[in-house]
């Protein structure tokens, strides 16, 4: 290993060890002159005087929110990047069609968002208002599972998805 020698002989350094500038000594040595200078881990960084907060007027609102959808069986959340502004009835909606898009398995058989329900966990018996607003519900996390077969309405019931009712129907 080669030894580099600094304009002092009595200091050596190692490859790699960095010279203070002549502008870094004499923030070093007058402090109270630069006070905008701020001693980090690696070296000087600028800080600005005084960070501008928003005004009393102008309050800060949220534009878009991240949430994580677990749907029923599968392996991993659905990343949604939605209005806060959107229902849940939305969130269904664009959870799903992610879902499909990225080819996610097990494959959904049914994508009509109305035969989904959104829970707060897997664990959790009720489901969310399909026409309650995103921001007023707490969580960024949620669930999302089938419906059970006796709420769904004859106009959304779909033959394929249960076809053994009609047999069932019969034994009755």
């Amino acid at each position: 290993m080669s030894l580099m020698t600094s304009t002092s002989p009595a200091k050596s350094l190692r490859c790699g060890e960095l010279v203070p500038s002549n502008h870094d000594r004499s923030s070093l040595a007058h402090p109270e002159r630069h006070s905008q200078l701020v001693r980090q881990r690696g070296g000087l960084i600028s800080v600005p005087g005084k960070l501008k907060r928003p005004t009393s007027g102008a309050s800060r609102r949220l534009t878009k929110l991240l949430l994580n959808v677990t749907v029923q069986h599968s392996f991993g959340p659905v990343q949604v990047v939605t209005l806060p502004e959107n229902t849940v009835g939305d969130l269904i909606k664009e959870a799903l069609a992610i879902y499909v898009k990225e080819k996610r398995r097990p494959l959904v058989k049914q994508t009509n968002p109305e035969y989904y329900e959104l829970h707060y966990s897997q664990f959790s018996l009720e489901s969310l208002k399909t026409g309650e607003k995103l921001i007023n519900l707490g969580s960024r996390n949620f669930f999302l599972c089938q419906k059970p077969a006796k709420f769904l309405n004859s106009s959304t019931y779909d033959e394929t998805l249960f076809p053994f009712t009609k047999f069932m129907d019969l034994l009755l």
